[in-house]
């Protein structure tokens, strides 16, 4: 059975079951503060178990995309090392929202894996919580009694806490679960020792395939719990083990999830993978066809590789792929990127997102290759430069982590080079400074999170800020929130709001909340967060249950800059082609941001066609067309254009100025004359195949204006000139033909010096050498030195030089001692003494410090050899 119909079947099977089949969520979460990618299979679905939104249905099924490499799901050390451990996984699920219970969910689970799937019925094991004390919860007895109908009691196993209960988080759904496990060893081995013995015990061949999770208690701020109002059942599949449980594999790699990658790795790299678990080079094959599918589903749902966040995550596993074939692999150039098609006819069928994208995924993930390849040809350089420096046979942990940290390089390889080369490393040391920035990060990020005081029960915020920016509302719950950053917060939910919610690129609202008597509050930020609007403030308000006026401030400039990205997205399309699609976008009252689609510099020349056609638009002045919770499908049918990243839901809203009609929850002018003028700042490359453009409207076009008409009043006055481009011309050709003078003069100069400098060479038994401190420049410096090399074989050249007050030392080896004498290695012992480094060939090398009074030492060091 292959990969394809194993998930098939699954889906077709909670079909018959009564189930909505529904697509899977984007791997990056864009609503949720408390996640940055899906790690299971019920992300998706919090705010149905939350009480936030109603499903669709109250029976649903899917596959999954899931990563876990962050906070406390994080697999990424364990991947590759063993063979079913990974970073992005399907997880194969169905969800009961206040339906059936833990019957049906039993008895369905066993039906498909014995029936339908046709595993072995003694081939599985099941467990069950077996209740906590310190908790007062008691053994799930209801889970055995329904277990025992299809299995023997002695293949149903008590669970601890930490393996059958399952939390959401510190707070929020929780409930005992029943994991199913299947013993996938030979009969010899069954033979020799039980698999109820190795179920959870990490053996690779006694694995959890699926859990299912009894969703019928809340985890309050304090610890306790409380009984939820339905129950509900989560239950998770890892679709990769079930491929190798199918498949009668002994790992997940050998399985056809991951071979075709495999196989194309072997043919790249040449090399063959034996599926070996201590081998490096297979390590290396597992790793790198794992973390091309994490990496490759990310940028597909829209996270590029970046500096922080999520980005920062998807660059470090894409890293961590890239050192693994570079090291054991021997891969110098980049390679990764090649194996996308593969994944693509692999997996494109069940995510069309994957098919769609995978042209930017390619060009993305080369350019991210190429850049941490370059990264890692410097580092290399500077561990070399630590060596050549070091006084002793150890480098110190903060050097290396300093390395790790600001350069990116792997401390793994660092170790690996050290050891190659005699050197040991601090790892003592290297871990302290790991820790510490750990600990500062964590520190940083830490929250504190109280419950929710309801003050009415008001399911859900009603948000009335496309059309008004003020409202009497009334606060329906509120809770406190304390972090390192911030101190303490306080976080309102309103039963009606004008106030728009950070989304879509566009930043949240704020305002002020005004009391009956006259007290104010400021609003600092509005959020979503799992369907609810949640308004941030320093303060509580005083008479939590009275009603007060919600007023919204500065809205208009951020709409302006709203709209502004619609026009500019179908200039650019209009301009460059319709391949341009948006990638990314931020909004907020003083300038507007967007990413698009795009494979080179845009010119001068279409920038300014760009600008000129949104401001023909601007001057036209197109009134807003709104289309509110219209079908996606009618949306499409009208041609609107859907936004790459964002998850949509059954019910959208449109956005059209005349031409332009794009999917958008943000808030909008009324009149594209509102925006009143379009001003592009800055157009450059966020990524492979990714521009930016920045840009401006309204006050901020204006304020630019005053500031060049400013400027150029100033130029006037300083140039006595109104022809200010004729001026500068004057400026910069008067300024070429000076510094034209000074480069003949100082070469003038230095052909006098060569007779001086020949002179001052001294013998040294068959050799000739020269030791100079001079404060010529460095190009007059360089160009004696070759002068010299060439006119007076057998000699070695050591110039000293001050120019600047910088230190700077030259070293020149004639070609018949190049073998004998390496300028490269002189320059680098010279260099310590000016604190600096540099280096260059056998000939010709150079090095700059920061230590100028070093000079003198580096001379008397330059006359002792």
């Amino acid at each position: 059975m292959t990969s394809q119909e194993i998930r098939q079947k699954y889906l077709d099977f909670f079909k018959s079951k009564g189930h909505q089949i529904v697509p899977s969520a984007p791997i990056v979460l864009k609503d949720d503060p408390t996640l940055m990618f899906s790690n299971s299979g019920m992300t998706q679905f919090k705010d149905f178990f939350l009480g936030y939104k109603e499903p669709s249905a109250t029976r649903i099924a899917d596959t999954q995309k899931c990563l876990r490499v962050s906070g406390k799901h994080n697999d990424l050390d364990d991947v590759g090392r063993d063979t079913y451990h990974h970073t992005m996984f399907e997880m194969l699920g169905n969800w009961s929202f206040g339906d059936y219970f833990k019957k049906d969910a039993i008895a369905w689970a066993w039906e498909l894996l014995t029936e339908v799937y046709q595993i072995p019925k003694e081939n599985i094991y099941v467990t069950i919580f077996e209740g906590d004390a310190s908790e007062n919860l008691e053994r799930d007895q209801e889970a055995y009694d329904f277990w025992k109908a299809h299995i023997a009691e002695d293949r149903i196993i008590n669970g601890n806490k930490k393996d059958n209960f399952w939390e959401m988080g510190d707070q929020g759904p929780c409930g005992p679960c029943s994991e199913i496990h299947v013993d996938l060893r030979s009969a010899e081995e069954k033979a020799k020792v039980s698999g109820k013995e190795l179920v959870n015990q990490d053996h690779p061949q006694v694995v959890e395939i699926w859990n299912l999770v009894f969703m019928q208690y809340n985890r309050k701020a304090d610890g306790s719990l409380e009984a939820l109002p339905a129950k509900h059942i989560d239950t998770g599949m890892g679709f990769e083990r079930l491929c190798m449980a199918l498949q009668g594999k002994s790992s997940n790699y050998d399985t056809d999830v991951f071979t075709p990658l495999i196989k194309k790795v072997e043919e790249i790299s040449e090399k063959k993978y034996t599926g070996k678990l201590e081998d490096e080079k297979d390590i290396a094959i597992r790793v790198i066809v794992d973390h091309i599918r994490a990496v490759s589903f990310a940028i597909a749902d829209g996270q590029l590789p970046s500096n922080n966040g999520a980005g920062y995550v998807i660059r470090r596993i894409l890293r961590r792929a890239i050192r693994y074939g570079f090291t054991f692999l021997d891969q110098k150039e980049p390679f990764i990127y090649q194996l996308v098609r593969t994944l693509v006819f692999q997996m494109g069928d069940a995510f069309p997102e994957l098919q769609k994208q995978h042209h930017l995924v390619e060009n993305v993930i080369k350019e991210e290759e190429a850049s941490f390849l370059r990264t890692l040809e410097q580092g290399l350089l500077m561990l070399d430069a630590m060596m050549n420096n070091a006084t002793e046979k150890e480098i110190s942990g903060a050097k290396a982590f300093e390395l790790y940290d600001t350069y990116g390089f792997p401390i793994d390889l660092t170790a690996l080079i050290l050891a190659e080369k005699g050197f040991t490393l601090d790892e003592k040391g290297f871990e302290e400074n790991l820790q510490k920035q750990k600990e500062r990060s964590r520190a940083a990020a830490q929250m504190k999170t109280d419950d929710w005081v309801v003050l009415r029960d008001d399911e859900e915020t009603e948000f009335i800020g496309y059309d008004i920016l003020e409202s009497i509302v009334r606060i329906t719950k509120y809770r406190k929130v304390e972090s390192q950053k911030d101190g303490t917060l306080y976080q309102l939910v309103f039963n009606t709001t004008p106030f728009y919610p950070e989304g879509g690129g566009q930043v949240g609202d704020k305002g002020v909340l005004e009391s009956a008597n006259g007290g104010v509050i400021y609003i600092r930020d509005t959020k979503k967060e799992n369907n609810l609007i949640i308004h941030i403030t320093d303060t509580l308000p005083e008479n939590l249950t009275d009603p007060f006026k919600a007023e919204v401030k500065v809205r208009d400039l951020t709409a302006a800059n709203h709209t502004a990205t619609h026009l500019l997205h179908q200039a650019l399309r209009e301009v460059l082609g319709t391949h341009v699609e948006q990638r990314g976008s931020k909004v907020d009252m003083d300038s507007l941001r967007f990413d698009f689609s795009h494979f080179q510099k845009m010119t001068d020349e279409e920038l300014c066609e760009v600008e000129a056609k949104v401001n023909e638009r601007i001057q036209q002045k197109i009134d807003l067309q709104e289309y509110r919770k219209i079908s996606m499908q009618q949306a499409l049918d009208a041609g609107a254009m859907a936004l790459f990243g964002e998850k949509y839901g059954n019910e959208v809203r449109m956005i059209q100025f005349g031409d332009s009609k794009e999917l958008c929850g943000g808030t909008h002018v009324k009149n594209t004359g509102d925006i009143w003028y379009f001003k592009i700042v800055s157009e450059g490359a966020v990524a492979a195949g990714i521009r930016r453009v920045e840009a401006i409207t309204r006050d901020k076009v204006r304020e630019y204006f005053y500031n060049m008409e400013h400027q150029t009043e100033k130029l006037t006055e300083v140039l006595k000139s109104k022809d200010l481009v004729k001026s500068v011309e004057k400026i910069l050709d008067e300024n070429a033909a000076l510094k034209a003078k000074l480069e003949a003069m100082k070469k003038e100069k230095a052909k006098g010096e060569i007779q001086n400098w020949k002179n001052e060479f001294v013998q040294a038994g068959d050799k000739q050498l020269l030791v100079k401190r001079t404060s010529l420049d460095a190009a007059s410096v360089k160009d004696i030195v070759f002068q010299l090399k060439k006119d007076l074989p057998t000699s070695v050249i050591i110039i000293l030089s001050d120019a600047g007050e910088k230190p700077m030392i030259s070293v020149g080896v004639s070609e018949d001692l190049e073998a004998q004498y390496h300028a490269g290695n002189i320059v680098k012992d010279l260099a310590k003494e000016i604190q600096g480094g540099g280096g260059g060939n056998p000939g010709f090398a150079t090095a700059g410090g920061k230590n100028l009074a070093g000079l003198d030492n580096a001379l008397q060091k330059a006359k002792a050899i």
